[in-house]
């Protein structure tokens, strides 16, 4: 609600000393004529330069309009008004909580204010801030430890914030300078110390924390070097360890980072190689470096491979020569030659640099006692040397005793290691036992599996639910497989659930369902033959085109021998039907192709001579009765004629 001023009452303005401050009180307090009261305390409000211009501009004005005053009355009224000012006593120092305290610090050690809003608090100055530390130590009688950690945190922020002002200088955005700072504290505190040391120069003796902390942050050449880095696929979290890393040797980054270029150690790998090859990989010579990328070199390891290696391989970089040396000798005293060795490491780089020599020397002796000498260990390591990552008392020896309880030897253990190595590299609980499980579940017999992973090592490898499981499923339900007779075959031919469903069961099945194979009959072939599936039709039916039509058999019988297409047509099959052909004998397919040469051989001559007995039978059978013929003829021709 608006209410009527009299002209009696008059605005008084009272300047202050306190810089840019004024204070302003009406002289309704101050009127003779008024009830005494007591006065509150004038409250104090901090104007920016265009409202305080305005108030120094307006104070002449307002009062040549006042009501006219004689010069004496006016004295009297000053001089009055004086001599209640010195009567009146002082009023202790405004009291500021100790929240307000810490921020003022903060905000007299940084030379830019943020913006505010015309008339809000400490908006273009501050209280004194001799008058807040006297306080503070009037008020709390803090330790002098906390007053200095107090004062070290408040230079560290201001610290971060000349370096997110230079990061902004820069064409930094926000987020992205925050984030950064936020994992800067160990170089922040360099700066810090290289802005404090600064004082001790004459030339800086009289500049502002501040203005020395810039220079500082410019002279380092910080912020470009961190454009650089980002340029070269490094995110912020790593270049923050890469500068704090440096303590200070900025120059040490760029200079590894163009080595690295130099091996072939491509951009998105650069910051991960920097920051797990060692603290100290900032500090080592090039020529170090160098000295163990052509030792690589000169035992296989090709030159285009060294960036591919020692990104996989950081650690390799904070080794010396020596122990290089004896890392690669363990390798090549095991038979490897050069190639084996390059491209070992190729596929590998942690054998070399991941494990200590002791872990690697128990792994080689616990491979030998499968059965394998040392020579037979360093082909396999360069086979498969992703061997000397597995460990093994948590891998290795679960393993072997679960394949021990399927009934493996060690011998097919040795066998089940040198044809598919990868299977030590397993773990036996979420790999091999949930396979096992399903080949029992679908009828294979368990003294049956250990010796189907013994033929087939390679069926632990493939996928349960996207390679086993579909094979197992098309067999039954579109080759005529029954329930009964799956387990068998898989047992018998475990190689199927390595065949391409589209590729190679489906055509084949097709195939012989084109020749006039029921589906039925064609499931009872593949449990008497599984590997019926996996021939390509290409030698599938040149086979069948002399079966029909040179040996004019019958379709039938293939189906009874379905193994008739897994021998060879210019080796077995037509040799043997020459034989035959040319000894006119005949046999059924079993008996003609399921034997060796010598056996073939002697059923022909058995057969030749059964077929010689049987002819020379009949030929003295028909003599005889010829004979008898001709006896009977006589005797009546003698009775005829005697007659």
């Amino acid at each position: 609600m608006l209410t009527y001023t009299p002209p009696s009452l008059h605005l008084h303005l009272h300047l202050h000393r306190y810089p840019h401050s004024t204070t302003i009180s009406s002289s309704f307090h101050h009127h003779p004529n008024h009830p005494t009261t007591t006065a509150p305390d004038p409250v104090l409000r901090i104007h920016n330069s265009k409202t305080t211009s305005f108030l120094h501009h307006r104070q002449p004005a307002t009062t040549t309009t006042n009501e006219t005053k004689s010069p004496p009355q006016e004295y009297e009224n000053d001089h009055h008004h004086h001599r209640d000012s010195e009567d009146k006593p002082k009023t202790p120092p405004h009291i500021l909580p100790p929240q307000e305290k810490q921020n003022i610090l903060e905000m007299s050690l940084v030379t830019k204010r943020g913006p505010q809003f015309p008339g809000s608090i400490y908006a273009n100055s501050l209280p004194s801030l001799q008058s807040v530390i006297q306080t503070q130590n009037e008020d709390d009688e803090d330790d002098e430890e906390v007053m200095i950690r107090r004062a070290l945190d408040i230079r560290r922020k201001v610290t971060a914030e000349v370096f997110k002002a230079a990061m902004k200088k820069g064409k930094f955005g926000i987020t992205y300078s925050t984030n950064l700072v936020n994992r800067l504290p160990d170089f922040i505190d360099h700066v810090m110390i290289e802005a404090a040391a600064l004082k001790r120069s004459p030339e800086f003796k009289d500049s502002t924390f501040n203005l020395r902390a810039k220079l500082v942050i410019d002279h380092s050449n910080v912020v470009p070097l961190i454009r650089w880095l980002k340029h070269n696929n490094l995110s912020y979290p790593k270049i923050a360890k890469l500068i704090c890393m440096s303590k200070g040797n900025l120059d040490s980054i760029r200079r590894l980072v163009e080595w690295l270029k130099t091996v072939y150690v491509k951009g998105e790998f650069l910051g991960a190689t920097l920051l797990k090859s060692g603290d100290d990989i900032l500090h080592r010579r090039l020529e170090e470096l160098d000295e163990i990328v052509d030792y690589l070199e000169s035992n296989g390891v090709r030159r285009d491979w060294i960036g591919f290696v020692i990104s996989r391989c950081p650690r390799l970089l904070s080794y010396s020569m020596e122990e290089v040396k004896t890392r690669v000798d363990f390798y090549l005293n095991m038979g490897m030659n050069e190639n084996d060795f390059g491209t070992m490491v190729f596929d590998y780089p942690g054998v070399l640099g991941y494990f200590t020599l002791e872990e690697m020397n128990q792994k080689v002796n616990y491979l030998k006692e499968f059965g394998l000498s040392t020579e037979d260990v360093g082909k396999l390591l360069a086979f498969r040397p992703q061997l000397m990552g597995c460990s093994i008392e948590e891998r290795w020896k679960p393993l072997v005793k679960y394949l021990y309880y399927l009934g493996i030897s060690r011998d097919g253990m040795r066998r089940m290691l040198t044809i598919k190595p990868m299977i030590f590299c397993f773990n036996f609980e979420t790999t091999i036992a949930p396979k096992v499980q399903f080949f029992r579940d679908i009828g294979v017999r368990e003294d049956a599996i250990g010796n189907m992973l013994v033929k087939f090592p390679p069926l632990l490898t493939y996928s349960l639910h996207k390679k086993i499981r579909p094979v197992v499923i098309y067999l039954m339900t579109k080759a005529g497989v029954t329930e009964e007779d799956i387990g068998k075959v898989i047992a018998l031919g475990p190689e199927l659930l390595g065949c391409n469903i589209a590729k190679t069961l489906e055509v084949n099945v097709k195939y012989f369902l084109s020749l006039g194979i029921r589906v039925r009959q064609l499931g009872e072939m593949i449990g008497d033959f599984p590997k019926l599936l996996r021939y390509k039709v290409d030698l599938l039916y040149p086979k069948y085109q002399y079966l029909r039509r040179t040996m004019v058999r019958p379709l039938q019988d293939v189906i009874e021998f379905p193994r008739f297409f897994s021998y060879s047509l210019e080796e077995r099959i037509i040799p043997r039907h020459k034989i035959m052909v040319e000894n006119r004998v005949n046999f059924k397919l079993r008996y003609m192709l399921a034997c060796t040469d010598e056996e073939f051989n002697q059923r022909v001559a058995d057969k030749v001579e059964r077929r010689q007995r049987f002819e020379s039978g009949r030929m003295d059978d028909a003599v005889s009765d010829s004979q008898m013929a001709e006896g009977t003829w006589g005797k009546t021709e003698s009775s005829s004629l005697s007659s």
